[in-house]
């Protein structure tokens, strides 16, 4: 991900790539959340179980993310409103509520920090594809389009990226992963390749845990604030 004029203050703050966080829905399954199936996915624990998204938001902190993403991925106001029956005005909310989670969680994490020269993290909007809030698989195909038109396929993704932006979350663009024909590389191994091309912004998606990420932070920084950070954040999660 090559820096933009928007992005570039963010980036200039200290040497190396910013760090993102991995698979916060994998995550938050591997606490114990019962994801699979549900038709909003980890969106839904906005509503039910805000503090695990808060948990795994201070896990990848702990393991040295720089940007932690919001538990929004899946969510939109004809998402809320149609699964968890609440009214369009609930619902705006409840997306507004991820950045706000995960603002909190940096503003704890940072207390409970020593000083010292790291960064402050960023918290950057999760925005799914237009057809992510049908459960279907359509954001994968492409098949959504049958049944949605242009028009509310853009409301979907407007209202969603609407309340992020106004929220105080930035907008990563991101690269997906090419499969190599041989072997899968490890991403702590391909990070200095990544580098060298110009990346300011290295991390993770689905399958990534907090342990990959210290993994990471150790090959391109040498090692990660504290010993274990990732063990750290499993054994003291994030309370208010």
């Amino acid at each position: 991900m090559a820096k933009t004029d928007v992005l570039k203050p963010l980036m200039d703050v200290g040497p190396g790539p910013l760090i993102v966080d991995g698979g916060l829905a994998t995550e938050l399954e591997s606490a114990g959340c019962k994801l699979q199936g549900d038709p909003l996915w980890s969106a839904r624990l906005l509503h039910t179980n805000p503090q695990a998204i808060k948990d795994a938001h201070y896990r990848f902190l702990c393991a040295g993310a720089d940007v932690i993403t919001t538990a929004t991925y899946q969510a939109s106001v004809e998402g809320f409103t149609r699964h968890l029956d609440i009214t369009p005005e609930q619902a705006n909310q409840l997306i507004m509520s991820g950045v706000t989670l995960a603002r909190d969680t940096v503003k704890h994490f940072m207390a409970d920090q020593p000083p010292s020269d790291r960064r402050v993290p960023l918290v950057a909007g999760s925005v799914g594809p237009y057809g992510a809030f049908l459960h279907n698989g359509s954001e994968y195909t492409g098949a959504y389009a049958a049944e949605m038109s242009v028009e509310v396929r853009q409301v979907v993704v407007l209202h969603t990226l609407y309340h992020l932006a106004t929220h105080g979350s930035t907008f990563p663009f991101s690269q997906p992963w090419r499969k190599p024909e041989n072997r899968i590389s490890s991403i702590a191994e391909l990070s200095l390749e990544w580098m060298n091309q110009g990346s300011a912004f290295i991390g993770g998606c689905c399958r990534i845990s907090p342990a990959h990420i210290a993994e990471l932070r150790r090959q391109i920084y040498g090692n990660v604030s504290g010993s274990d950070a990732s063990q750290r954040g499993q054994e003291r999660p994030y309370r208010e």
